[in-house]
């Protein structure tokens, strides 16, 4: 998935010391991808712009899209990162410049290396199902990872969680002795849960790793939190478990990881380490010069990069010292 906000934020991350555990209450803004699709971005929040690796969260939909267009992102660049798509409804159709060509589907986890350049597209066929429900989210690669060859892969098999009061799928990471397949460059965690009405699970939690739990459905009541919809709340570090309840029912994202140390300069679709470094990026991606291949040839239909900030990138803190409840 691409930013494709005419002028996005810039997002210069520096390393923040472990404050403990927090309950940091965040509601996502809505922006939209090109003409077609409205998602609500909860990652990077100007209070919480990064939960271990985790830098970026889209959610988009339920839509229903049996009479429009559905996605429709072009072909655009990506550095220094993995993508992470996870569908709860719908299908997609995903090419890239290293020859992938898949239909996204519900239950499925699409791994994307950005490394050192890729290009894509995900555009809704012709034949899809008449709803589209999803999110997507993008993790930083450390130095030693982020000049990686470009890579894509599937995992239609995922372990699984359950319990009195829902069930889970671990996507990255684990869960006690659930281990998901995913290759990834950092320690860090992903789960979909999905709470029955009337239900509550309680979840093991690595206490070095940072927390925050995203509700995509219903309302959850999260570390003795009430959590609504399209809200983030950030847990910080230090816990050992998590307990989730629902008297209605609810989808959650719960996402976890060592704090990511190393200063990160993300702007547009790129992750770097500098202003400079993003701006060649842009160039490279306007010239289409050799780090960024066609997904299919050089006449295809692209997203062209926006301007540069007209001030330097410089670098932020990863959480704002002043950061306050939502």
């Amino acid at each position: 998935m691409s930013d494709v906000e005419t002028k996005p934020d810039e997002y210069a991350c520096t390393a923040s010391g472990a404050a403990g555990p927090e309950e940091l209450l965040l509601t996502g803004r809505t922006v939209w991808l090109g003409k077609t699709t409205q998602v609500v971005r909860a990652l990077p929040d100007r209070q919480i712009r990064m939960i271990g690796a985790w830098c970026f969260l889209d959610h988009f939909g339920p839509e229903d899209v049996a009479d429009a267009p559905g996605m429709q992102v072009w072909a655009h660049p990506h550095t220094g990162l993995q993508t992470v798509t996870w569908l709860l409804e719908g299908e997609i159709d995903h090419a890239d410049s290293v020859g992938s060509r898949v239909r996204v589907r519900p239950g499925e986890l699409h791994l994307m290396t950005g490394g050192r350049g890729i290009v894509h597209s995900e555009l809704s066929p012709a034949d899809k199902p008449p709803t589209m429900h999803g999110l997507q989210l993008w993790l930083a690669l450390p130095e030693s990872a982020r000049f990686a060859e470009p890579a894509f892969a599937s995992h239609r098999s995922l372990p699984g969680l359950s319990g009195d009061g829902g069930s889970g799928t671990v996507l990255l990471g684990s869960v006690g002795t659930v281990r998901s397949p995913a290759h990834t460059y950092t320690p860090l965690l992903a789960v979909d849960l999905e709470l029955q009405p009337g239900g509550e699970l309680t979840l093991p939690l690595q206490p070095g790793y940072e927390h925050g739990a995203f509700v995509a459905t219903g309302t959850v009541e999260i570390a003795g939190r009430p959590v609504d919809h399209d809200q983030l709340l950030y847990l910080g570090n230090g816990r050992d478990t998590v307990t989730l309840r629902s008297e209605v029912g609810g989808r959650v994202l719960l996402l976890g990881g060592e704090p990511f140390a190393e200063e990160i300069v993300m702007w547009w679709n790129f992750v770097g380490r500098s202003h400079d470094e993003v701006a060649g990026y842009r160039q490279e991606w306007l010239e289409r010069a050799d780090r960024f291949p066609a997904v299919v040839d050089r006449s295809e239909r692209v997203m062209e990069a926006p301007d540069m900030p007209t001030v330097r990138l410089r670098p932020r803190p990863r959480r704002s010292p002043e950061r306050k409840d939502a």
